[in-house]
Protein backbone atom coordinates (compact mmCIF):
# COMPACT_ATOMS: atom_id res chain seq x y z
CA UNK A 1 0.00 0.00 0.00
CA UNK A 2 1.13 3.52 -0.67
CA UNK A 3 1.09 5.65 2.43
CA UNK A 4 3.53 7.46 4.69
CA UNK A 5 5.24 4.24 5.80
CA UNK A 6 5.81 3.18 2.17
CA UNK A 7 7.94 6.24 1.38
CA UNK A 8 9.95 6.05 4.59
CA UNK A 9 10.59 2.34 3.98
CA UNK A 10 11.99 3.06 0.53
CA UNK A 11 14.07 5.99 1.75
CA UNK A 12 15.46 3.92 4.64
CA UNK A 13 16.38 1.10 2.27
CA UNK A 14 18.13 3.42 -0.18
CA UNK A 15 19.88 5.53 2.42
CA UNK A 16 20.64 3.04 5.20
CA UNK A 17 20.49 -0.42 3.65
CA UNK A 18 18.47 -3.63 3.75
CA UNK A 19 18.99 -4.46 7.44
CA UNK A 20 17.90 -1.01 8.50
CA UNK A 21 14.79 -1.17 6.34
CA UNK A 22 13.92 -4.62 7.71
CA UNK A 23 14.32 -3.27 11.24
CA UNK A 24 12.00 -0.35 10.38
CA UNK A 25 9.48 -2.76 8.81
CA UNK A 26 9.60 -5.04 11.87
CA UNK A 27 8.42 -2.07 13.94
CA UNK A 28 5.56 -1.56 11.51
CA UNK A 29 4.69 -5.25 11.80
CA UNK A 30 4.67 -5.09 15.61
CA UNK A 31 2.28 -2.14 15.59
CA UNK A 32 0.00 -4.07 13.20
CA UNK A 33 0.06 -7.06 15.57
CA UNK A 34 -0.87 -4.82 18.52
CA UNK A 35 -3.77 -3.32 16.58
CA UNK A 36 -4.95 -6.78 15.53
CA UNK A 37 -4.88 -7.93 19.16
CA UNK A 38 -6.73 -4.82 20.29
CA UNK A 39 -9.42 -5.27 17.66
CA UNK A 40 -9.74 -8.99 18.32
CA UNK A 41 -9.91 -8.86 22.13
CA UNK A 42 -11.72 -5.55 22.55
CA UNK A 43 -14.06 -5.73 19.58
CA UNK A 44 -16.94 -3.80 21.18
CA UNK A 45 -14.67 -1.01 22.46
CA UNK A 46 -12.91 -0.73 19.10
CA UNK A 47 -16.29 -0.55 17.40
CA UNK A 48 -17.19 2.51 19.45
CA UNK A 49 -13.82 4.14 18.62
CA UNK A 50 -14.24 3.57 14.89
CA UNK A 51 -17.73 4.99 14.78
CA UNK A 52 -17.98 8.63 13.70
CA UNK A 53 -17.83 9.99 17.22
CA UNK A 54 -15.96 12.49 19.31
CA UNK A 55 -13.00 10.18 20.02
CA UNK A 56 -12.57 9.49 16.31
CA UNK A 57 -12.32 13.20 15.55
CA UNK A 58 -9.79 13.77 18.33
CA UNK A 59 -7.72 10.81 17.14
CA UNK A 60 -7.62 12.28 13.64
CA UNK A 61 -6.55 15.68 14.96
CA UNK A 62 -3.78 14.22 17.11
CA UNK A 63 -2.55 11.95 14.31
CA UNK A 64 -2.73 14.85 11.86
CA UNK A 65 -0.60 17.03 14.14
CA UNK A 66 1.93 14.21 14.54
CA UNK A 67 2.13 13.67 10.78
CA UNK A 68 2.46 17.41 10.15
CA UNK A 69 5.29 17.59 12.67
CA UNK A 70 7.04 14.60 11.12
CA UNK A 71 6.57 16.12 7.66
CA UNK A 72 8.17 19.40 8.70
CA UNK A 73 11.07 17.58 10.38
CA UNK A 74 11.56 15.33 7.32
CA UNK A 75 11.49 18.25 4.91
CA UNK A 76 14.07 20.34 6.75
CA UNK A 77 16.21 17.56 8.23
CA UNK A 78 19.88 17.73 7.34
CA UNK A 79 20.98 14.29 6.17
CA UNK A 80 24.08 12.75 7.69
CA UNK A 81 26.64 11.26 5.38
CA UNK A 82 26.19 7.49 5.32
CA UNK A 83 29.36 5.42 5.65
CA UNK A 84 29.40 2.20 3.58
CA UNK A 85 31.71 -0.80 3.76
CA UNK A 86 33.27 -2.41 0.67
CA UNK A 87 30.09 -4.48 0.05
CA UNK A 88 27.92 -1.36 0.05
CA UNK A 89 26.36 -2.06 3.48
CA UNK A 90 25.80 0.78 5.89
CA UNK A 91 28.11 0.70 8.89
CA UNK A 92 26.83 1.04 12.47
CA UNK A 93 23.10 1.61 12.28
CA UNK A 94 20.89 1.92 15.33
CA UNK A 95 18.39 -0.81 14.45
CA UNK A 96 16.32 -0.27 17.60
CA UNK A 97 15.84 3.38 16.72
CA UNK A 98 14.64 2.40 13.23
CA UNK A 99 12.39 -0.31 14.71
CA UNK A 100 10.85 2.28 17.05
CA UNK A 101 10.44 4.76 14.18
CA UNK A 102 8.52 2.16 12.12
CA UNK A 103 6.40 1.27 15.12
CA UNK A 104 5.49 4.88 15.92
CA UNK A 105 4.73 5.90 12.32
CA UNK A 106 2.37 2.99 11.82
CA UNK A 107 0.86 3.03 15.30
CA UNK A 108 -0.16 6.69 15.18
CA UNK A 109 -1.81 6.35 11.80
CA UNK A 110 -5.54 6.08 12.66
CA UNK A 111 -6.27 4.54 9.29
CA UNK A 112 -4.41 1.39 10.39
CA UNK A 113 -6.86 0.55 13.17
CA UNK A 114 -9.78 1.25 10.83
CA UNK A 115 -8.19 -1.08 8.28
CA UNK A 116 -7.70 -3.94 10.74
CA UNK A 117 -11.14 -3.43 12.23
CA UNK A 118 -12.74 -3.71 8.79
CA UNK A 119 -10.62 -6.78 7.91
CA UNK A 120 -11.46 -8.59 11.13
CA UNK A 121 -15.17 -7.87 10.93
CA UNK A 122 -15.45 -9.38 7.45
CA UNK A 123 -14.55 -12.92 8.52
CA UNK A 124 -15.98 -15.18 11.20
CA UNK A 125 -13.93 -15.82 14.32
CA UNK A 126 -12.82 -19.28 13.22
CA UNK A 127 -11.29 -18.06 9.94
CA UNK A 128 -9.69 -14.83 11.21
CA UNK A 129 -6.30 -16.14 12.35
CA UNK A 130 -5.27 -17.86 9.09
CA UNK A 131 -6.61 -14.92 7.07
CA UNK A 132 -4.71 -12.33 9.14
CA UNK A 133 -1.52 -14.40 9.06
CA UNK A 134 -1.72 -14.59 5.26
CA UNK A 135 -2.20 -10.81 5.07
CA UNK A 136 0.75 -10.12 7.39
CA UNK A 137 3.05 -12.55 5.60
CA UNK A 138 2.04 -11.03 2.27
CA UNK A 139 2.66 -7.47 3.52
CA UNK A 140 6.05 -8.33 4.96
CA UNK A 141 7.03 -10.26 1.80
CA UNK A 142 6.03 -7.39 -0.47
CA UNK A 143 7.83 -4.92 1.78
CA UNK A 144 10.94 -7.12 1.58
CA UNK A 145 10.72 -7.03 -2.22
CA UNK A 146 10.40 -3.22 -2.08
CA UNK A 147 13.46 -3.08 0.16
CA UNK A 148 15.50 -5.22 -2.23
CA UNK A 149 14.27 -3.19 -5.20
CA UNK A 150 15.24 0.05 -3.50
CA UNK A 151 18.70 -1.40 -2.79
CA UNK A 152 19.12 -2.03 -6.53
CA UNK A 153 18.35 1.65 -7.12
CA UNK A 154 21.10 2.83 -4.75
CA UNK A 155 23.79 3.18 -7.47
CA UNK A 156 21.45 5.46 -9.44
CA UNK A 157 20.65 7.66 -6.47
CA UNK A 158 22.71 10.76 -5.87
CA UNK A 159 22.78 12.90 -2.74
CA UNK A 160 20.72 15.52 -4.58
CA UNK A 161 18.05 12.92 -5.39
CA UNK A 162 18.00 11.71 -1.79
CA UNK A 163 17.43 15.26 -0.58
CA UNK A 164 14.60 15.57 -3.11
CA UNK A 165 13.17 12.26 -1.84
CA UNK A 166 13.34 13.58 1.72
CA UNK A 167 11.48 16.71 0.65
CA UNK A 168 8.89 14.57 -1.13
CA UNK A 169 8.42 12.40 1.97
CA UNK A 170 8.03 15.56 4.06
CA UNK A 171 5.37 16.85 1.66
CA UNK A 172 3.53 13.50 1.74
CA UNK A 173 3.45 13.61 5.55
CA UNK A 174 2.36 17.27 5.52
CA UNK A 175 -0.45 16.43 3.10
CA UNK A 176 -1.53 13.36 5.06
CA UNK A 177 -1.46 15.32 8.33
CA UNK A 178 -3.42 18.24 6.86
CA UNK A 179 -5.98 15.78 5.46
CA UNK A 180 -6.50 14.17 8.88
CA UNK A 181 -6.75 17.53 10.64
CA UNK A 182 -9.28 18.88 8.15
CA UNK A 183 -11.37 15.68 8.37
CA UNK A 184 -11.26 15.81 12.17
CA UNK A 185 -12.29 19.47 12.27
CA UNK A 186 -15.08 19.02 9.71
CA UNK A 187 -16.48 16.06 11.67
CA UNK A 188 -16.45 18.11 14.87
CA UNK A 189 -18.51 20.89 13.31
Amino acid sequence: MIGPVFFVLLETSIRKGVRSAISFDAGVLLSDLIYIALVYFFFSKVASITEAGENNDKAKLIAGILFLTYGIVSYFKKQKKVVLDEDGNVIQQNYWKLFFKGFILNFFNPMVIFYWFSILTIHGKESQLPFVLIILITYFSIDFLKILGAKKLRPLVTEKRLIALNHFIGIVFLGFGAFLIVRGILKMM
